[in-house]
């Protein structure tokens, strides 16, 4: 089914929203080599709704599209931005009673020259991200932006495999490299998806990590293997798989937020000290598990 969800709706607070099965936007942004960080937005067009305001590419997704599906594809409709080129790292969703929109957050390796492609964009524009503020901006995204602003990283899930695989008594101590292996099969399915992220991390109802799976001992010959390398990249530790950590959370990457999954104390406040956000090997089972 296609177009089915252009019309209006009204949602339980009393107001009327474009979308009959809501509706969705891509910010989509750029951070360069120094760390400086540009959006990208559209001008509306000056005979629609916020005519003249700047705001996110979208519009209504349909009842067969996910959020993601619905941003990008209005973001292509409406402006020459390659969306196959984004790196979606997470989804926002404000629910309105009956009624939602879903904030789609992605960067671009490059900033791209982007130009108007339907009549509802005025103009598209790369903006600094300290001059935002200075547009008119639409008021629905004006409300959201103190939020969304916050939210221009990416998510970098880094798991202490050793402590992990500990926490499960399914006999891994009689082979420590497949059991190693089989966690870092089991780790290829967060591609799709993790909710329930700490609080006051990143402002996603849903993110799409980057998992990064530290191994150590016998188990740092699974780096070498075969596997889904796409979904997981595996660092064998030279050392102790604490010290690895604790240097990979250490980095000054303006881009990344850190999320370190163990149950080891002294690892979890060194993390802490280093600026990452710590939790449990529980938290990492239940993402697995559905």
């Amino acid at each position: 089914m296609e177009g089915d969800g252009d019309g209006w709706a009204r949602c339980s607070r009393g107001h009327t929203h474009w979308g009959r099965h809501g509706a969705a936007g891509l910010l989509a942004y750029h951070r360069d080599e120094h760390g400086g960080v540009q959006v990208l937005l559209q001008q509306r067009a000056w005979w629609g709704l916020g005519g003249g305001t700047w705001g996110m590419f979208g519009g209504a997704t349909h009842s067969h599209e996910d959020p993601i599906t619905g941003a990008l594809r209005e973001t292509a409709e409406e402006c020459t931005l390659d969306t196959s080129r984004v790196t979606v790292h997470g989804v926002r969703t404000e629910d309105h009673g009956g009624w939602h929109f879903a904030s789609v957050v992605g960067s671009l390796p490059a900033l791209e020259k982007v130009r108007p492609a339907s009549r509802e964009t005025r103009k598209a524009a790369w903006i600094p991200l300290e001059e935002v503020t200075q547009k008119r901006l639409f008021p629905p995204f004006a409300a959201c932006w103190p939020l969304l602003s916050q939210a221009l990283k990416r998510l970098v899930l880094v798991v202490d495999a050793a402590n992990v695989v500990g926490a499960r008594a399914d006999g891994w101590w009689k082979d420590r490299p497949g059991a190693n292996a089989r966690l870092r099969d089991e780790l290829a399915v967060l591609k799709d998806g993790v909710s329930g992220i700490p609080e006051g991390l990143l402002p996603y109802d849903n993110c799409y990590p980057e998992v990064v799976l530290v191994v150590e001992g016998e188990a740092r010959e699974i780096a070498g293997r075969s596997g889904d390398a796409g979904a997981v990249r595996v660092v064998a530790a030279p050392g102790s798989g604490d010290d690895e950590i604790v240097a990979l959370v250490s980095r000054r990457d303006p881009g990344a937020a850190y999320l370190v999954v163990t149950a080891d104390r002294e690892l979890r406040a060194r993390s802490e000290a280093a600026g990452a956000t710590v939790v449990g090997p529980r938290w990492l089972l239940g993402c697995l598990t559905g």
